[in-house]
């Protein structure tokens, strides 16, 4: 296990460290799944990548035409997002997600090792921000990583703690195994689609 100097993940440098010293197990190297198959399945959405890491969904999302942004706080991460991203780069970010503010209006954020990366105390901090961002009928799609232990990142979180969290404001219309799991994720990952209630 490699020893770093930060450990609290609400700081920038925490993942600054871990960007700068290549210790990213969070990273797919790849787009997944999931994610082509609802590009594939939907028009193009005005989409928010927040705790966007390397963006390689970023890629994806503006090949395939949607206005998408990719944002994180982390100046290592956006340095390696943008590199990756090559023309689309300046869709790329430094941003904190609890600032940052569209030009035009949501129709998805999606989630990916985000509300994972956050400690249990920040979830409601972030489930309100989603709501904040969407609009009515707009949605919440991703990753949601579910386990019971307390160590992380990544914090896993409990179906019933991740439904208390969202369904004042959403309302969930897919929950599907992952079948392209990598190995800190395995087994424990859910593929999700909120949608903002109309009220």
């Amino acid at each position: 296990m490699a020893d770093f100097a930060q450990r609290d993940p609400l700081l920038p440098a925490f993942w600054d460290e871990r960007f700068a010293r290549r210790f990213t197990p969070w990273d797919r190297g790849a787009a997944p799944q999931a994610l082509r198959e609802f590009v594939t399945a939907h028009a193009p959405m005005s989409t928010l990548i927040p705790g966007c890491g390397a963006a390689r969904e970023l890629v994806l999302l503006r090949e395939a035409c949607w206005n998408a942004t990719a944002i994180d706080f982390s100046p290592a991460a956006v340095a390696t997002a943008r590199q990756l991203a090559g023309p689309h780069a300046q869709h790329v970010v430094e941003a904190d997600f609890f600032a940052w503010q569209p030009a035009q209006p949501l129709q998805l954020v999606y989630e990916q090792a985000f509300l994972c990366a956050m400690p249990p105390a920040m979830w409601p901090r972030v489930a309100a921000r989603w709501a904040e961002l969407l609009p009515p009928g707009a949605l919440l799609a991703g990753y949601f990583f579910f386990d019971d232990g307390v160590k992380g990142p990544p914090f896993g979180i409990a179906r019933s703690a991740l439904d208390a969290l969202l369904q004042a404001d959403f309302v969930c219309e897919a929950d599907n195994a992952v079948s392209d799991s990598i190995a800190v994720f395995e087994g424990k990952e859910r593929w999700m689609v909120w949608r903002r209630r109309q009220h």
